[in-house]
This record gives structure tokens, sequence and C-alpha cells, in this order.
């Protein structure tokens, strides 16, 4: 088996299936515009919120070419931090689509879409989620705790840009833990001016420094979204079995599998 740097898995993942992921960042340390309470991969220290080449396109084809036949729903771009920071992230997806027929996810924090350069990289992509876990300064501050630079109105008003010029699945992913829960309602009002394709909304079930919420408070939680379409991380619950390409390169981005 080749030894793999930049794709892991692929993952049983509720959202999309057997997920081949591209991790066009592959830092040492997380690399990202957020420092979520509830990521697993560690601190964001420094933020990050130039653009860059963090890893050359035809490496990251190399290792895709090496692929042994396996069965894959999505390629999904996510990893040791945000992926729209990497600058040539237009192109890894434009030769991805040249060599593969699956389908291309982006999975971002939605810092970054206000900016035209990133939704015109993400403009090819099959799908992409957009994460949005606050209603509030205060809350921004206390989940995702974000450079300093950001803002919330600024941050929804991308997600909105984005979306309206976007033609492939747009889906918002919500993630709830003990200290957001309560602003559930509010959230949902803010989901509902955006219009996704879909809701996910999740809870942190791998190990992190936040609490999930209960299967129970999720079901309530569902209630206030009412009119969208919405899926949550204890509804899906898939058979598909799947084995890692790498298990060390797959824990170390995911906490487990």
């Amino acid at each position: 088996m080749p030894s793999y740097k930049y794709i892991y898995g692929p993952v049983n993942s509720w959202r999309l299936g057997r997920s081949l992921g591209i991790d066009p960042i592959s830092s040492a340390v997380k690399v990202c515009t957020f420092d979520c309470v509830y990521c697993q991969i560690g601190q964001a220290e420094p933020y990050c919120l130039k653009r860059k080449v963090f890893v050359r396109a035809e490496e990251i084809m190399e290792e895709l070419k090496s692929l042994p036949e396996v069965e894959i729903d999505y390629i999904t771009f996510s990893g040791t931090g945000e992926p729209t920071l990497a600058k040539n992230l237009a192109s890894i997806i434009k030769e991805i689509k040249s060599l593969r027929k699956e389908k291309i996810a982006v999975l971002t924090n939605s810092t970054l879409l206000d900016r035209k350069d990133v939704q015109k990289a993400l403009i090819n992509a099959d799908l992409v989620e957009a994460k949005l876990d606050a209603s509030s300064e205060g809350m921004l501050e206390a989940i995702n705790r974000p450079d300093k630079r950001l803002n919330l109105k600024k941050i929804i008003e991308g997600i909105k840009e984005f979306r309206k010029k976007y033609k492939g699945k747009f889906t918002l992913q919500i993630m709830f833990t003990k200290d957001n829960i309560a602003r559930a309602e509010r959230l949902a009002r803010i989901a509902k001016s955006i219009n996704p394709d879909e809701v996910h909304i999740n809870t942190p079930l791998r190990p992190s420094g936040a609490k999930p919420i209960s299967e129970a408070e999720m079901k309530e939680v569902k209630r206030y979204f009412k009119g969208l379409k919405v899926l949550s991380v204890y509804d899906a619950k898939s058979s598909k079995k799947t084995k890692p390409i790498s298990r060390k390169e797959t824990l170390r981005r995911r906490g487990k599998y």
C-alpha cells in the first residue's frame, strides 16, 4: 500500500456516504480562521486569513492516481484547517474532475465566503457545506473563537451572497452543544433566511472539548427548522462499511472513524 500524506479515508460520513478526504492544508498544526471549542484537531495558533498554496496540486493528484480500487460517494475537502485558505483549491478541484467520476464536496467554516476569489474557487464543487453555529457575536466568540478580524454579520452576508451565486447543492451545518442549544430558534430563523438545500444538525460525538446534546434534545431542536429539509447526526445510521487507506492520517484529521 502506498504512503499517503494528503488524502485520507474513505470514512463512513453520516452526511455524504463513503467519503474520501482531501486535505489541501496538510499541516502538522491546525491552520484556520476559527478555533472551535469542539474541534478534534487542536488549537489554531496563530490564526490564518491569508490564502496561499500549502500543497501543490501535483502532489495531491499523484496520491489520487495511486489510490487502490475503493468505493467512494464523495471526494471531500476537509482536514487540518479551513480548506478555502488553499489558494490553489480551484485548480485542485478541476484536476480531480478530469481524473475521477465521484462528486466533490467542500466543507467550509464560511469565514471566507464573502471573498470573490473563494466564491470562484468553490463554484465547480458539486456540494458546498457551510458552517454556522452562532446567532450573536457573543456566541461566535464562545463557540468558534474566531480571528479578531472576523465578525458574524459579515460571515452571514458572505453565506447569503454565495448561496445566490452557487448552482450546486448547498447545505448548512449547525453544530449544537450545551452552549448554543438555547439559541436554536434564532439559528433556525437565520437558516430559513439563507434557504439552503439541506440543513445538517450536528453535535460533537467525536472526542473534543465540548459536550454533545442528547438525541432527545436534538429532536426538540429539529422542531424549530420546520419547513427546511433537515438531517441530524442521530438520524443518519448508515450500514456502509469502509476501510481507510491510511489509519494514522485518518485518525489525525478526524479523531476517530
